[in-house]
């Protein structure tokens, strides 16, 4: 009568048992959606979000390597079954299940499910792909409901025909983006797209574009949110290439061969300043007349993973064709000189090293590139991906093999992936420290 809640020790424990019952009923007859990803009312809690505590940052600073690996473990090594010109997507996906902050996000049950539908959640399928490849099941797996999702959630990319793998990597970013947004509630929106779920943490970067009036030199500045950085190769039909001689030795370790790019030069090119031309007169916010500029990108900000995709697949009004050329890219990759912050050591777009280029915070090491075989018309996806250490494996859709860091580096090269040498909680205890030295 009076409503109040009467606690019996009985009523509790049957109702726990009742509800073990209905979570295993619910896993038993939806295999792509787990209890701990999807939950439904009254029938269990969903997880938290993990922040980072002091002591936690003291735990992880304190035992960096916290597992050891042997050889010969092969755990997360599972070919994908190809349902037919479907090459695209399955390196995509070896490289997406590599990446390892997503990797442990998916593995630890970070993802609550806020979608009507959980059967049409990608980050639900993507949870189960994650369990799927890192079962220890060593048969192909069929990764026929990513793909139904994928027709569904973008429509551009349905139907049996060949495909652009970096298209799909974009398109499944942002499917991503917008089936995990019940994952950042409660947590502070500290990135260019005021968004704090796992792919924004990880993929999104800021690229800030500078345009410089040539009359009264004010500086117009925007910084926009990316996922990745598209760069141009020698033979495209932009201009600005080929780069001026004279480049920098040792940059990233790179060795300059003569008539051999590297992706270093690449990014020199991307972050130099472009003349605009008369054609393109802007409207400058300082002396409020039409004037000729500069414009000049760099990152203002870094992400957790670097995704670099260089142009090799060229339409244009003359021709339709495939860029061969050969681009050395590096294991260990330093974006320092390419930031906003290290804008004032170019000059005239000449790359010079600031004198502190040993800031790691700014520091890559490659994990995952993806390939392309054969012509625009007809061509197959394979990807190197990096297990731990330095053991590659070849991902050929089903086919998996041994690789050597040879290999790899001799690859032609679509699509490079590079992950952050410092986490982010890392870097950001060593700058309280530094503060508190001071």
């Amino acid at each position: 009568m009076c409503k109040d809640y009467v606690y019996d020790k009985d009523i509790e424990q049957i109702a726990k048992e009742e509800q073990g019952e209905a979570l295993k009923l619910q896993a038993s007859t939806s295999s792509e959606v787990s209890p701990q990803q999807c939950s439904v009312p009254g029938l269990g809690e969903r997880y938290p979000t993990w922040e980072t505590t002091k002591p936690e940052l003291e735990l992880l600073g304190h035992n960096p390597r916290r597992r050891r690996i042997a050889s010969s473990f092969t755990i997360g090594l599972r070919g994908l079954i190809n349902l037919g010109n479907t090459c695209f997507m399955n390196c995509i996906v070896q490289a997406l299940t590599h990446t390892p902050i997503l990797r442990d996000f998916f593995l630890s049950d970070r993802h609550r499910c806020e979608m009507p539908s959980p059967e049409l959640c990608l980050v639900c399928e993507m949870s189960s792909l994650f369990r799927e490849l890192y079962s220890g099941n060593p048969s192909p797996h069929v990764p026929y409901k990513l793909l139904h999702l994928v027709w569904i959630h973008a429509r551009h990319l349905a139907g049996y025909r060949q495909q652009d793998a970096h298209e799909f990597l974009i398109a499944a970013l942002d499917v991503l983006h917008r089936h995990c947004k019940g994952d950042d509630v409660g947590k502070a929106a500290n990135n260019p797209n005021h968004c704090n779920c796992i792919i924004d943490q990880i993929f999104t970067g800021g690229l800030q574009s500078d345009v410089t009036c040539q009359a009264c030199h004010g500086v117009s500045t925007t910084i926009d949110p990316c996922w990745d950085i598209s760069l141009d190769l020698p033979g495209s039909c932009t201009s600005f290439w080929p780069m001026s001689p004279g480049r920098e030795s040792g940059v990233n370790g790179e060795s300059h061969i003569p008539g051999i790019t590297t992706l270093t030069d690449c990014l020199r090119r991307f972050t130099r300043p472009e003349h605009l031309g008369s054609s393109a007169k802007i409207k400058c916010g300082s002396c409020q007349s039409y004037q000729e500029s500069t414009k000049q990108l760099t990152m203002n900000k870094l992400p957790v993973v670097a995704c670099f995709h260089f142009k090799r697949f060229e339409h244009s009004a003359k021709q339709r064709r495939k860029i061969t050329t050969y681009i050395s890219f590096p294991l260990e990759l330093d974006m320092t000189p390419f930031m906003a912050s290290s804008k004032e050591s170019r000059m005239n777009g000449q790359l010079q090293l600031p004198t502190n280029s040993g800031n790691n915070e700014n520091k890559y090491s490659l994990f995952a590139v993806v390939n392309h075989q054969g012509t625009l018309e007809s061509g197959h996806y394979t990807s190197f991906i990096r297990h731990h250490k330095d053991q590659w494996f070849k991902c050929d859709d089903a086919v998996i093999t041994k690789a050597s860091i040879k290999d790899v580096l001799d690859s032609e090269g679509y699509l490079l992936f590079y992950h952050k040498q410092v986490p982010e909680h890392e870097s950001e205890k060593v700058k309280e420290m530094n503060t508190q030295a001071y």
